[in-house]
Formats: C-alpha cells, structure tokens, sequence
C-alpha cells in the first residue's frame, strides 16, 4: 500500500463547508439578481488567456504576482482580474455588441501575492462594467454608486459609505501645484493614506522629488473637507487654475447629484479627495466604498471611469466606466465579523423520515414536494432516531417529515419544525403551505445581519 499524502489546501486558496458554501452562493445570487435588474448582462470569460493578451498594459506590481506557465509552445497567464479579459472581449465582438454594453461577470481571479488574512491567492470578483462606442454619458458614472447601495442594501450590509472623487481634480490640482509630471507616481502616494497616514504621505512625495512645503499644502487641501459641500466649495477656490481641474469639477458634481437620483441617501456617499485608486487606466470618477464600523478593513467595493478600455487591442474608442466587490474578501470578513445569517444555509426545505421499510411512498412525496417549490431530501439510512434528527438539525434543514403506516393510511404527514421542536399531523396541503411559508420568510432574509 503507497504512503497516505497529507490532504491540504494551498496557503491562499478558500474551501468552505457545505453550510458557510450555501450562504456564499446566496451572496453571489443577489449581486447577479441586483446587477440584472439594473439591465446588465452576464458574461463569462476564460481563465487561461495568452500572456500577451493579458501582459499588454502589465507591470510593475502585476508582473510579480501573475501565475504564467508554458504549456508545448503556449505562453499561458491566469487572469488577475476581470477588466482587462473584458477589454480583450469588446474589442474581438464590437460589431456584434449593442452599446453602451453593460455586462456583469462573476469569477475567480488569481493573484500571487503574500497571503493573509483577508487576502487570498485565488478569489472571486464580482464586477460590472458600461462600456461606451466613442463616448460615454457622464451619468453612467452616478449610476454605479447606486447599483452598489442597492447590492449591499439587499444584503443587509446597511452601514457603509461610498467615498467619490476624480481623477481629473486630482490632476488639476497637481498642475497646480507644479507637480503634473509627477501625477502618476503622486497618485499612487495619495492612494495609500488609509494605510500609511498624512504624514508617511508627505514623506512619501517628499521622496519622489516634491518639494515638502507644497506636499504639506496639498495634503492640508486633500484632507481638508468635514462634508462634501465644505470639499467642493474648497475645491472651488481652485477651479480657475486650469482646464483639467474644471472639467473634473463639472464631472463631480454632476455625479454626486446624480447619486441621489439613483436614490443613494446622503448619509451613505461623500466627496473624498483622498480617493486616487492607483491603477494606471482610471481618468475620471473614482470610488471606493467602506464599512464605517470596520475602516480597518479598507474598501470592499471600488472602481472608477477608464476613457479608453481596449486601446492595447483596437484603435476604436471604447470608454467605460464600473466596479468590483472582492467577493471572497467581504465574506471572509463578514464570516470574520459573524454578521452571517446562518439560518439560511439550509441543505435543504424538508428532510423526509420513512418510518416503515418501504420506501416508494417516501420517494413519491419527494418528487411532489419538488414539483410544488420545496427542496425535499429521502434519509434512506438505518440509523437510530436521534441520529437522523441531528443529521437534519446539523444541515440547517427546518422541517423533518414523518411518513409512518398511519400517515400513509391516512393520507397525512406529521410534520415537525427542528426550531421550535412543535409537530402537528396534517393533510399534505397544509403540510406544503406550512413548508412553503417558512421558505418564504427564509427566502426574504437578508443574508448579512449587521450588528
């Protein structure tokens, strides 16, 4: 006999036992019924694409963490994300696409970065993008903001904030201060105050050549605003300066009216100057969005407006604007946070009990049960009693069905609720209206309960 191996995941990778796995599918369930209903359509695309497909706008960062293998004489790459396989997929099917092209994928994605808490080598991303021929209605960047309140909202995630700004006021301002030249690297500085703080920020410009009086009044300018009407009356004082500035001013502002129109309430957005996203292809609005009872844990939803999405693959135009939530993050940390509502991870609606040999009967009301919306499971073992109560009880299963002679006879069911531990017998109609009533309620719970 060969030595047994050790079973073991990779450091990195997340599996989750069947109950923590229905609740993940409920998540993703109600993003793709929120992201539709918005009128976006799903897309899937491969995980494998040629590395110079992939590679086309990499570096830095990128380059270090992508998992990229020669398979014969293929050069392979693992997607570290969803927006560049959409850029590559718009590109070869423009003339078959209706724009604006709004499409939702959900997928893993592959990094291999150091992991953590939090942080995970292989994980889901569930994104949506509105993708543009020539041009793309600034309105479509307000609309994005409501779509993530009103994901997060039929979650139950009810206590966060979409944090807004622009990439172009950002420029702006960097004009303004004699540093354009430097606004990539700027940018990329800025993007990491949550983490590293104003001061190791200023340090930070400092370092790229900026001189430390003008980082400091920069930073004095970025941070400066207590609400959004104080940022934009500040931001106004500058707006003279040049073009960049204005039209990133414009754009802002038009958003943020917006928003309000796609019925995010006020308390759950604010301008944030702060906001910079480090990713080279943002150009316009940017956002990220942040549980205000953990800020430790950083943005669980960001994106931003990108003006040319295929220009390494066609010399057409296409301008998109989109999001992504780090699906597998926000529930490791909803998981973390136990805001998980487990009375939804049920295996199953009803767990059928023969109480006799014979099984047909059992087997016959399963297919029924199905047929009329419940999810209904046979227990074929020869256990005792108790096991197959703790059986249903530790799948999270509501209902046991008991089908003895007497039921069988009389054409009822005795039906007990494993929550309450109360068991009536009754007719098959009424055993499927109580059934079906309990999975209503389940059915309309939020699968995040926050505290």
């Amino acid at each position: 006999m060969s030595e047994m191996v050790k079973p073991r995941t990779l450091s990195g990778f997340m599996e989750l036992l069947p109950g923590d796995q229905i609740l993940f599918e409920k998540i993703k369930e109600t993003l793709e019924q929120t992201y539709r209903s918005f009128g976006f359509l799903p897309l899937d695309t491969p995980v494998l694409e040629h590395s110079e497909i992939l590679l086309a706008k990499a570096g830095g960062e990128t380059e270090k963490q992508i998992y990229r293998f020669e398979k014969g004489d293929t050069d392979l790459t693992m997607r570290f994300d969803l927006t560049v396989p959409l850029a590559k997929y718009v590109a070869m099917n423009a003339n078959d696409l209706a724009f604006p092209f709004k499409r939702y994928q959900i997928g893993k994605v592959y990094r291999g970065e150091r992991a953590q808490k939090g942080r995970f080598r292989e994980f889901y991303q569930a994104d949506i993008d509105i993708i543009g021929d020539g041009k793309l209605d600034i309105r479509n960047d307000a609309e994005i903001p409501g779509i993530i309140n009103t994901a997060l909202t039929a979650l139950g995630i009810d206590d966060f904030v979409i944090r807004i700004n622009n990439r172009k006021v950002l420029n702006g301002l960097f004009q303004a201060f004699g540093i354009g030249d430097k606004a990539q690297d700027v940018l990329r500085t800025v993007d990491k105050i949550d983490k590293i703080g104003n001061e190791k920020v200023v340090e930070g410009l400092v370092e790229l050549g900026v001189e430390e009086k003008k980082a400091a009044s920069l930073m004095e300018l970025l941070c400066a605003g207590e609400s959004t009407e104080e940022t934009l009356s500040r931001l106004k004082e500058y707006e003279g300066e040049n073009e960049t500035l204005k039209e990133g001013l414009f754009e802002l502002e038009e958003v943020l009216r917006g928003m309000e129109l796609f019925g995010v309430p006020k308390e759950r957005f604010e301008a944030d100057l702060t906001i910079a996203r480090g990713l080279d292809y943002y150009t316009g609005t940017v956002y990220e969005t942040t549980i205000k009872k953990h800020p430790e844990i950083g943005s669980v939803c960001s994106g931003g407006r990108y003006d040319n999405l295929a220009e390494f693959y066609t010399s057409r135009r296409l301008p998109g604007v989109g999001m992504s939530i780090g699906l597998t993050r926000l529930f490791y940390i909803l998981q973390a946070q136990e805001y998980l509502n487990k009375g939804l991870a049920g295996a199953a609606d009803a767990l059928i009990l023969p109480m006799t040999g014979e099984m047909s009967e059992a087997i016959s009301l399963s297919a029924d049960l199905r047929n009329r919306g419940i999810d209904a499971q046979v227990y074929f073992e020869d256990r005792k009693f108790k096991h197959k109560i703790a059986y249903a009880d530790k799948l999270g299963i509501p209902f046991c069905v008991f089908l003895g002679e007497d039921e069988i006879r009389e054409n009822k069911i005795s039906l007990k609720k494993l929550s309450t531990g109360e068991q009536v017998t009754v007719d098959r109609e009424e055993a499927v209206r109580l059934i079906l009533e309990e999975k209503d309620l389940r059915k309309a719970a939020k699968t995040v309960i926050m505290k």
